[in-house]
């Protein structure tokens, strides 16, 4: 299906809708302060070589020193460019034999900065496409474990053939990653030679700039769009900066030749993503509640394990009987339930709990079109049959952060819970709280702070039960409102 690439471009953030029939698909996000280091290259100097810790510190340019160990360091072969770790029960060169005070070096941030530690790194360069990852040291042809065991073989004959020989002017390591498994010899080929391009360009940069520089940078989302997103089907990438169409055209011109044509600068005097109601549904991805067109509706909650996917009639009575008001149901919500993974992001298990079905004939139309919907999802799904409980069990790669985990915190009043205590539980949570206090401590009165739902409460339907309770402690209890976040916060002060 065709598609176009909207993005929406601000000093602090750039946004990015993939819109497919008319439709929102996909969102993505990526915030200017939130972008990790990992994946840089950089030409630190070693500062420091601690041969106790077999650690060394590299200056990178950042506020702390970077890390790296000794187990991160690539030992060169005799003979040979290509470093490698020592293999297993070999021994390990000391870090004092291979890198020096003064030293420049060539690294790459394999874990960011976290607190008080500085960033980790490594002397083995890879450099990520969107079908394969560079390992220029290397020589090594690679299958992502993920892929079959039966089709590896296969992929690996033909990675090999197209990436060559030194001889030939090819060579190099490759790993093809997983979203590649289904890629032909011409997607292929443009990602070896984007990879390599930027490869060269890293080298050269390494002999030209001085020490503590940044040669290399993991690229930003617009650039991203254009290596991973744009496909034969996309019809325009349109950009509502001058500054960053400008920028990506050139990014474009020297990487991604193909994809320039489609590049468009947005002038309308309306924000770019009203043009298809965007900022609307990044609100409704955000609930839990999905409404469809006839009637019936999705619950999707996501837990720390899984995603669960409800599906219910709601007011849907449109067919001729019960069984295919169900049946109908299914098919748009099978339908739904692809487009809401897409869009929120959602990875790891899935189970979908259709509203039963009792012809089985329903139960494959129902599978065969969630199937047909997951087909157009760029990242990897797995999608099983009806269990005997009736629940379909999927499985979706994790790629990023999903919508929600990205744009929300945990509620501050809850605390990600999504229910509160009752005025009433609240109030007699607090008598409880004020007999036990009365049995540790003598003051001369309490004074409960509480919210004003519950100090009404006290002061109406349950003032018999308080003046009770300040009867047997022989106590005064006075209450005192204030605004707080929740109705189940409160505190107690002995005076």
């Amino acid at each position: 299906m065709q598609n176009d690439i909207l993005i929406n471009w601000s000093p602090q953030e750039t946004r990015v809708a993939v819109i497919e029939g008319g439709a929102v698909q996909e969102l993505h996000h990526e915030r200017t302060l939130e972008r990790g280091l990992v994946g840089n290259v950089y030409l630190g100097k070693v500062s420091r070589v601690l041969p106790g810790m077999q650690s060394a510190f590299i200056d990178i340019g950042l506020e702390r020193a970077a890390f790296l160990h000794v187990a991160d360091v690539w030992q060169r072969q005799e003979g040979g460019e290509a470093p490698m770790f020592a293999r297993k029960g070999e021994p390990q060169v000391p870090i004092e034999k291979q890198v020096f005070e003064g030293q420049s070096i060539m690294v790459q941030v394999i874990k960011d900065p976290i607190g008080t530690k500085g960033a980790r790194l490594s002397t083995q360069i890879s450099v990520a496409g969107r079908l394969l990852v560079f390992l220029p040291q290397d020589d090594h042809i690679g299958v992502s474990q993920k892929i079959p065991q039966n089709e590896r073989d296969a992929l690996r004959a033909r990675l090999q053939a197209l990436v060559g020989t030194p001889e030939t002017g090819g060579g190099g390591g490759f790993i093809l990653r997983t979203n590649g498994e289904d890629s032909t010899d011409e997607e292929l080929a443009e990602d070896i030679a984007y990879l390599r391009k930027v490869w060269k360009r890293i080298k050269e940069s390494s002999t030209k700039l001085p020490p503590k520089t940044l040669l290399h940078q993991d690229l930003n989302l617009m650039q991203r769009v254009l290596r991973d997103m744009v496909t034969e089907n996309t019809q325009s990438i349109r950009i509502d900066s001058r500054e960053q169409f400008a920028l990506l055209k050139t990014f474009g011109q020297e990487f991604m030749p193909a994809a320039v044509p489609k590049l468009q600068l947005y002038k309308g005097e309306r924000p770019i993503f009203d043009l298809y109601a965007v900022d609307e549904e990044i609100a409704r991805a955000l609930g839990r509640r999905v409404d469809l067109k006839s009637g019936g509706y999705l619950i999707v909650d996501q837990t720390e394990a899984l995603t669960t996917v409800d599906v219910n009639t709601g007011g849907y009575v449109g067919a001729r009987n019960f069984d295919d008001t169900i049946f109908k149901t299914n098919l748009e919500a099978a339908h739904a339930i692809a487009r809401q993974l897409r869009l929120r992001n959602l990875g790891g298990i899935i189970i979908v709990d259709f509203i039963d079905m009792v012809h089985e004939d329903h139960q494959k139309q129902v599978l065969q079109e969630l199937r047909k919907q997951l087909q157009r999802d760029r990242v990897k799904t797995m999608c099983g049959e009806f269990s005997q409980l009736g629940l379909v069990e999927m499985t979706r790669k994790r790629t990023r952060e999903s919508l929600a985990h990205m744009l929300c915190m945990p509620c501050p009043v809850c605390h990600g819970v999504g229910e509160v205590k009752t005025v009433r539980t609240v109030c007699y949570d607090i008598l409880r709280e004020i007999l036990r206090e009365a049995r540790q401590f003598n003051p001369k009165e309490f004074r409960v702070l509480a919210a004003p739902l519950v100090i009404e409460m006290l002061l109406d339907e349950e003032s018999q039960h308080l003046a009770g309770l300040s009867d047997f402690i022989g106590k005064p209890i006075s209450l005192q409102a204030e605004g707080r976040d929740g109705s189940d916060q409160y505190d107690i002060i002995l005076l």
